[in-house]
Order: C-alpha cells, then sequence, then structure tokens
C-alpha cells in the first residue's frame, strides 16, 4: 500500500538537496512524496519532486536574517553542537507553526526532517506520526531534540504537543569511522548539488592535477571574502589548476586583492592557472576530475570529497564549519588551515600528500558499503506499523 512521506526541510539547499536521493527511492517504491519547505529551498522542485511552500506569504524570517541576529554564534569557534542550539532552537520556533499546519492539510503516514530542524519533530507528534531526522552532516545533536521541550516550551504549548514523539529514528550518512554509534541507522551517501552542464574538459581526467574551491552558497561563510583573497594570491605559487565554483553564491563582495569590493563580482582578474564557473556545475561530478579540493567547511562539500576519494583543505567558515572540520582533520581525510593563514604551503601538501590520500579512499570505501537510500525505504516505513 502507497504511503504518504512529508519531507520537512529548513529553507536552505544545503539542508534540503541532501534529502532528494531518499526521497527519489520513496518515490520508486510507489509511496507519494512532498517535500515542504520554502524560501531559496523551493529549487528542490527541480530533482523532480512535488513541494509545497509552508510560508507563501513570506512571514518566517528566512535563515540569513536569524544568523544575522546571531553573529556571536555564526563566527563562534564552536567545540559542540550545543553552542549552537539557541540559534537552532529559534529556526525552529520560527517554523514549527508553518510545519504543523502543512502536516496537518496534508495527512501524511512518516515525516522526514533535515537535521535538528525541530519543526519537522513537532509536525510529527501534531500529526501523531513517526519522524525520521535525515542526517546530512559530520555533526551530533546530542540530546538536542530532548531537550528541544526545555527550549521552546511556548512553541510547544502553542501546537499543543507535549514532547517528541515516541516513534523516532535518525538517519546516518556519516561513514562509520567518522561517526560515533549512537543507535542511528546508517545509510550510504549520495550526492546531490542539483544538475548541471558540464563543459566537455571537466568530464575526464586533465593533464594537470587540479583543485576544486569552493564556498558553498556563503549562508555561513562570513570569512569568504577572505577566504577568496588568499585563494587567489596563493594559486600562482601552486603547480595545478583551481576550478572556482562560484555558481548561486550569496555575496556582497571582496575586500581587495581579486575580489569584488561590494560590486557584486566576488572575483575579477583571477590568475592564470584559476578558473572561474558561475554556471550551477553540480561539485561531485566535478571532483571526479579533482585532486584535491580546497573550501569553507560546508557539510556537502565535505562529504562529497569523502565520496569522492578526493583529500580536502578545510578553511573553516561559520561555527559548525570548525566542528566537522575536527573530525576530517582526525580521520586523516583532510587538513585545516585558517583563512588568515592561508598560503600556498598547505595546497601543496594536500596535492602531494600520500597518506591523506590514502584515508580519503578508505572513507570513499566505507560510504560505498553503507546500506543505499532504497535499502532503508522498507525498514523507515515500517515505523508506522
Amino acid at each position: 500500500m502507497a504511503m504518504r512521506v512529508l519531507f520537512l526541510t529548513t529553507p536552505l539547499v544545503s539542508h534540503t538537496f541532501p534529502l532528494v536521493p531518499f526521497a527519489w527511492a520513496m518515490r520508486a517504491a510507489g509511496h507519494d512524496v512532498l517535500f515542504g519547505t520554502t524560501g531559496p529551498a523551493l529549487s528542490v522542485s527541480g530533482a523532480g519532486v512535488h513541494v509545497a511552500d509552508f510560508d507563501p506569504d513570506g512571514r518566517c524570517p528566512s535563515v540569513a536574517e536569524l544568523n544575522a541576529r546571531r553573529p556571536d554564534i555564526v563566527r563562534l569557534r564552536a567545540t559542540k553542537v550545543a553552542d549552537g542550539w539557541p540559534l537552532l532552537a529559534e529556526v525552529t520556533r520560527r517554523y514549527a507553526g508553518a510545519m504543523t499546519a502543512l502536516a496537518r492539510r496534508w495527512r501524511p503516514d512518516l515525516i522526514v526532517t533535515s537535521q535538528l530542524q525541530g519543526g519537522g519533530l513537532l509536525a510529527a507528534a501534531a500529526a501523531g506520526v513517526p519522524v525520521v531526522e535525515h542526517r546530512s552532516s559530520l555533526l551530533r545533536g546530542d540530546d538536542y531534540f530532548d531537550r528541544l521541550p526545555e527550549l521552546i516550551p511556548e512553541t510547544f504549548d502553542a501546537l499543543g504537543v507535549a514532547g517528541p514523539p515516541r516513534r523516532r529514528v535518525s538517519l546516518e550518512v556519516a561513514p562509520p569511522s567518522m561517526a560515533p554509534a549512537d543507535g542511528a541507522w546508517p545509510m550510504r551517501y549520495v550526492p546531490f548539488n542539483g544538475g548541471g552542464v558540464l563543459p566537455p574538459d571537466l568530464t575526464g581526467r586533465p593533464d594537470r592535477r587540479r583543485i576544486a574551491v569552493t564556498v558553498g552558497t556563503n549562508v555561513m561563510a562570513p570569512d569568504m571574502a577572505l577566504f577568496l583573497d588568499r585563494t587567489l594570491k596563493a594559486a600562482p605559487e601552486v603547480d595545478a589548476e583551481f576550478v572556482l565554483l562560484m555558481a548561486g553564491v550569496a555575496t556582497s563582495g571582496g575586500t581587495g586583492g581579486g575580489t569584488g569590493g561590494g560590486t557584486g563580482e566576488p572575483v575579477r582578474n583571477p590568475p592564470a592557472n584559476v578558473r572561474v564557473l558561475r554556471e550551477w556545475v553540480p561539485l561531485r561530478a566535478v571532483l571526479a576530475g579533482c585532486s584535491a579540493i580546497l573550501h569553507h567547511g560546508g557539510a556537502g562539500s565535505i562529504l562529497a570529497a569523502l565520496d569522492a576519494g578526493v583529500p580536502q583543505l578545510i578553511v573553516p567558515s561559520g561555527a559548525p564549519s570548525f566542528l566537522q572540520a575536527d573530525v576530517v582533520r582526525e580521520r586523516g581525510a583532510g587538513l585545516v588551515a585558517a583563512a588568515d593563514a592561508l598560503d600556498a604551503a598547505p595546497i601543496r601538501r594536500v596535492l602531494a600528500d600520500a597518506p591523506l590520500r590514502d584515508a580519503a579512499r578508505e572513507v570513499r570505501d566505507e560510504i560505498a558499503g553503507m546500506p543505499s537510500p532504497a535499502g532503508l525505504v522498507d525498514r523507515v516505513l515500517a515505523l508506522d506499523s
């Protein structure tokens, strides 16, 4: 019998696109799937899934606006996920009502929520259905969901919810060697960065070593301008081609030395060995021809690199990226550098270091051995029985 599965996500592309492969698996198994999100994440409709805008009138603040109100958390050199609980709880408080209203209208049998999005948790409790947290990073929420009623009691009261649903599970996409067992069900990470047309020369292995460079969508990368400046200055000293992915990057300009100072053009006059791609190109597809990646520490960039078996140099920018960068470094699959100290030396090392390459490939093989999204469908849906 076909079941109705509602995917409720934090309205960011980076928190929504990772759920697409599991949604495809649900659809391929014959179940009805609906994504509930808003803002920039509505672009998930391009993945061939049905989408409902839970805030069509724009009454909820965007995540970018919420982040801007808490620069103390966004810029924090976080040491644990709990450092960000006040901001996570505020995001939940702002979206929980709209998510719950959609759940009550659509009446799902199961809700899948993006990582650490408490709104999906409350919506499932209000609808009386199981909830599945679909993790999409190396972060661990610890007991965040259990503590949520203490953090936002007024929201639980307003929605008539006493606490989290009893039928609840998390899907863990992080490879086993990078994720301590906590009862979550392992599921292979399948990168989805949207579609895109690859330039012909990016469809194969290059004659010269290639380094991908990305800052994601810059939602939580406050040091983007400095990161780009330092990268552009270091590039001529490295024997490699740099492919800088800039499509979709939110920016107000840079600080000089190659970035556009407030002009909206983030990179001007790049060095000869730096290629700037302003059209959308899926990161995982680019990584197939790369020897390394240089990035800001976003979850999508980290997991795509791990899936590709590519060593990474992480320049953390934003509280969560510090936590994830530490995990990558401890596993031996990448290096970490501060934005204000980035130069050619660590870039050369990430290209040449054999142990880094070996560790990255070991993790790639771990990921390949994890259960596929399709293999988890029946087990997840059994939560409703």
